[in-house]
């Protein structure tokens, strides 16, 4: 009897150690799949970053699928019933865990539709930034806004739950047309030559911008012609409105969205120093004025 016992012991022991042994080649095969795979997709361009990136993610995944089955059928007897009742079993829990399954759907709709991609500049809700990660249960955005003025990073990462875009609503600045129309105001009294000032104000905005009209002009038509946007002036103009505070210029202009406080910081400087030349042209904003009246203070009863 013992005989008998320490004999399936050997044979236990013998499958166990057999199975670390093809466990531990499948994991290292795999993983040498992973590198030679890596290599091959290597990076030549920065305009490869993307491509690459949704690669190795699908690498990723691919492998660790398969890995999964390998490695489960070595582990475990009877495997396919154990999957077909893991099927079964996935139906009860998808109402418990609704909220996981509703990420991964979400996660496929973004590499299905692509209403984002990595890279792109997106607003989600409340929360805008650039996409930096694509994950199962939710994707990263490198933060902008906020605290900080013209959209520029916060340097904070927010992860948000893929399920997110079943119900909010999403503004994309890269996709289709990756400019965006900016606007600065300038306020000048009432009396001051407007239409001077307009001339001004036009000629600061086409010498500043003027070597991006070509590249402007060629996203234009792209964009007509893979989703039908079209405007009818895509230059900068100087638009007029009489205001309470004065004569209100609005400045009008593409831009990329990540240079919009880089322009808007160009174009102030030019304004403040070409103005300050012109005697006929003056600008005005709010004041306000605070006169104290000593007053005696009444004798005591």
């Amino acid at each position: 009897m013992e005989n008998w016992i320490e004999y399936l012991n050997d044979i236990v022991e013998y499958e166990v150690r057999w199975n670390i042994y093809k466990t531990v080649i499948i994991l290292l095969v795999l993983w040498l799949i992973k590198k030679g795979a890596y290599k091959l997709i290597g990076i030549r361009t920065d305009e490869d970053m993307k491509r690459v990136y949704h690669w190795r993610k699908t690498i990723q995944y691919t492998l660790a699928f398969i890995g999964l089955l390998l490695i489960g059928n070595i582990w475990i007897s009877n495997f396919q019933s154990i999957t077909t009742f893991l099927g079964l079993l996935s139906a009860g829990i998808a109402i418990a865990l609704k909220d996981i399954f509703v990420n991964i759907a979400g996660w496929i709709f973004i590499y299905w539709r692509k209403p984002f991609d990595v890279g792109d500049r997106i607003q989600i809700g409340e929360f805008k930034g650039d996409v930096v990660d694509l994950r199962l249960f939710q994707f990263s955005l490198l933060e902008v806004g906020n605290w900080v003025d013209a959209e520029q990073s916060t340097g904070r990462i927010v992860h948000v739950p893929n399920g997110k875009v079943f119900t909010d609503p999403q503004a994309n600045y890269s996709q289709g047309f990756e400019y965006i129309w900016n606007e600065q105001h300038l306020y000048i009294s009432l009396d001051s030559d407007y239409k001077k000032a307009q001339q001004l104000l036009k000629d600061i905005l086409y010498e500043l911008m003027q070597d991006g009209f070509k590249s402007i002009e060629r996203a234009m038509m792209k964009a007509h012609k893979e989703h039908f946007i079209h405007f009818g002036q895509y230059t900068p103009t100087v638009y007029t409105k009489i205001h309470e505070r004065g004569i209100q210029l609005s400045l009008r202009y593409l831009c990329h969205p990540r240079k919009r406080r880089v322009y808007e910081q160009q174009v102030t400087e030019a304004v403040l120093e070409r103005f300050r030349a012109e005697s006929d042209i003056r600008i005005v904003y709010p004041i306000t004025s605070v006169f104290l009246q000593n007053q005696p203070i009444p004798p005591k009863p």
